[in-house]
């Protein structure tokens, strides 16, 4: 039996096959080494009962892997293979752009097998945590998320209408002009709420602005996001809000977190 891991920044997450379908465990990974996050994914199998022989290996630290680990036999699969493959068969395409928002992002154009590293931005859930941590004093991503669905991100943002007196293209007066501008302008004392919801906003922008552009200038479509910042509704609104506004289409598939391992496993299934 063969299952997959990723090692990501933030989370260690495990695919592996379940009947006919795939399940998913995910654990945090806490800044371990990478050895103590393959103790912990292993015993996530086996309490699944999985224990496969052979498993693939993605994310930042699987170069640091030997080709074994105690019995096991280990599969370094390249991370952008991994998010392209995953992410096409999350979404059920042949051709997309599949961003990997996670504590960063990435974006790959993937053709089938051909995935091919396009761009990336330092600006993803850890920018969202980071940040949060100094607006809102939290870092607690699901609290974030609660908070910004409560907000109104205009309260810190200038608007098209204020900024410039109306609409600009197909943007409509009342699409923010200026991230946080409104506290440019002056000291204000915003609600928590307030604060979180045009957090998640710029973020989310940011994400969304530049996957356009990128699909756009390998002519993909869809645009595909996988990675755990994608479980967060208020992120997954504002993305949707951007795709409205450039007429583009921006696709997150049921479980985004599992892409990148389960694009792993197909991978190495298909050696």
């Amino acid at each position: 039996m063969l299952a997959a891991i990723d090692l990501g920044i933030t989370n260690i997450d495990i695919v592996f096959h379940q009947g006919d379908a795939y399940g998913h465990v995910r654990l945090p990974a806490n800044g371990q080494p990478v050895e103590r996050q393959m103790e912990a994914a292993l015993n996530a199998l086996q309490a699944q009962g999985c224990q496969p022989a052979k498993i693939a290996v993605t994310g930042g630290q699987y170069r640091r892997l030997a080709t074994r680990f105690d019995a096991v036999e280990i599969v370094g699969v390249s991370e952008v293979q991994a998010i392209g493959l995953g992410g096409l068969a999350l979404a059920g395409v042949e051709r997309a752009l599949v961003v990997s928002a996670g504590s960063g992002t990435a974006m790959v154009a993937a053709r089938g097998r051909d995935c091919t590293h396009i761009t990336g931005i330092a600006v993803g859930g850890g920018t969202l945590q980071g940040l949060g941590r100094l607006l809102v004093g939290t870092a607690d991503a699901p609290e974030i998320d609660r908070l910004a669905l409560a907000g109104d991100p205009n309260r810190a943002d200038l608007t098209l209408v204020e900024a410039v007196g109306g609409t600009v293209g197909r943007l409509p007066p009342d699409a923010n002009a200026v991230n946080f501008g409104r506290l440019a302008r002056q000291p204000l004392e915003l609600s928590q709420p307030d604060l979180a919801a045009a957090l998640v906003r710029l973020v989310g922008q940011v994400i969304a602005v530049v996957a356009i552009n990128a699909a756009r200038a390998e002519g993909l479509e869809p645009i595909v996001v996988i990675g755990h910042l994608v479980d967060l509704p208020s992120l997954r609104r504002v993305l949707n809000e951007v795709a409205g506004y450039y007429q583009a289409t921006i696709y997150v598939p049921e479980r985004p977190g599992m892409g990148t391992a389960l694009g792993a496993l197909l991978w190495a299934e298909g050696l």
